[in-house]
């Protein structure tokens, strides 16, 4: 998919050139992202950004703002709200603020397979884009952010009574970290913000991570912690989000060309972050102490997620929709 956006870009700039200098009358999308610009995710944007302003001879252009010069995702989506911004990169944070439902698929230990995660987000797809368009936004395209382990700082985490007394967070938004801390017993999680995590984990307020990878790579988190649980804790989605009304307010053929390279663009993202999370996971595992838990050992993390999301059908999710995620992923 990728390549697909290259060879786009390549073919429009044979038919209008390659020049750089903005049209003076060129209508400007401005999408904000926590990702910093040389990222595999600031890479693929790169390329979406130049497809839009060459297929569009200029007429069209996205300003990124990278490593959240914009805010964390609340402040994103809020500012799309107002207007402020036109879309951003989000990841589950900021869709569950739109739309909290969205965050079934990332439910404790319920996806650890991506064909189950394709199969549940192809058939709840419709009912996700429904829903957001109610609230003002439009989804251009779906991504995923990587497989989540849990990296600790001083101290291995195999069982899920190791992490008691740690230095536990959540996100700002996040219903499920506390309820499943909160099974654990003798946890007390504080509330930050994804770029105060960096500085949690430096300070040491923060010692334990749960995050893919390739996140914690790309975040610098990893470079604070120095061992890792090999098992996955469950997926983190993400998709690009624009305001409906500014996508509808764009001429028919730009909405088209916005609409079409943003489903190219979150195809590109799915396949290419999915093997670069990977690579990060075997380059961690090789600085890191890291281990597997045993048959034991995850039946206490299994019986944990089940518990945890136990208490989120019909509270925190609605029954129905709990129960359809449920089902794709057995």
């Amino acid at each position: 998919m990728l390549r697909k956006l290259m060879v786009m870009v390549a073919a429009a700039a044979m038919l209008v050139g390659a020049s750089t200098t903005a049209r003076a009358d060129a209508t400007v999308l401005k999408v904000g992202t926590l990702a910093p610009g040389e990222s595999p995710w600031g890479q693929v944007f790169k390329v979406w950004q130049r497809t839009v302003k060459e297929r569009s001879a200029g007429k069209v252009e996205l300003q990124f703002f990278w490593n959240g010069q914009q805010g964390d995702e609340n402040a994103m989506v809020g500012k799309i709200r107002t207007g402020q911004l036109d879309g951003a990169a989000v990841t589950a944070v900021g869709l569950g603020q739109i739309y909290k439902q969205v965050l079934v698929l990332q439910m404790p230990g319920l996806f650890t397979d991506w064909n189950k995660l394709d199969a549940a987000r192809n058939q709840l797809k419709p009912g996700f884009d429904a829903e957001f368009e109610k609230q003002g936004f439009k989804i251009l395209g779906w991504g995923d952010v990587g497989r989540a382990h849990l990296m600790s700082k001083g101290f291995q985490v195999k069982v899920p009574s190791d992490l008691k007394h740690k230095n536990t967070y959540y996100l700002p938004g996040d219903p499920m970290t506390p309820v499943l801390f909160s099974l654990i017993g003798d946890v007390t999680p504080k509330q930050v913000s994804v770029p105060e995590i960096l500085t949690g984990l430096t300070s040491g307020t923060i010692n334990v991570l749960l995050a893919p990878a390739l996140a914690a790579e790309q975040l610098q988190w990893a470079s604070r912690v120095d061992n890792l649980n090999d098992a996955v804790a469950g997926v983190a989605v993400g998709a690009l989000v624009f305001s409906s009304t500014r996508v509808k307010g764009l001429p028919a053929d730009v909405q088209t060309l916005l609409t079409d390279t943003g489903r190219v663009a979150g195809e590109a993202l799915t396949q290419r972050i999915r093997r670069e999370d990977d690579a990060a996971l075997s380059r961690l595992q090789g600085r890191m102490t890291h281990y597997t838990p045993n048959a034991a050992e995850q039946a206490q993390w299994v019986k944990l997620f089940a518990d945890t999301r136990a208490k989120l059908r019909g509270t925190v999710f609605n029954a129905q929709m709990f129960d359809d995620a449920v089902k794709f992923a057995q």
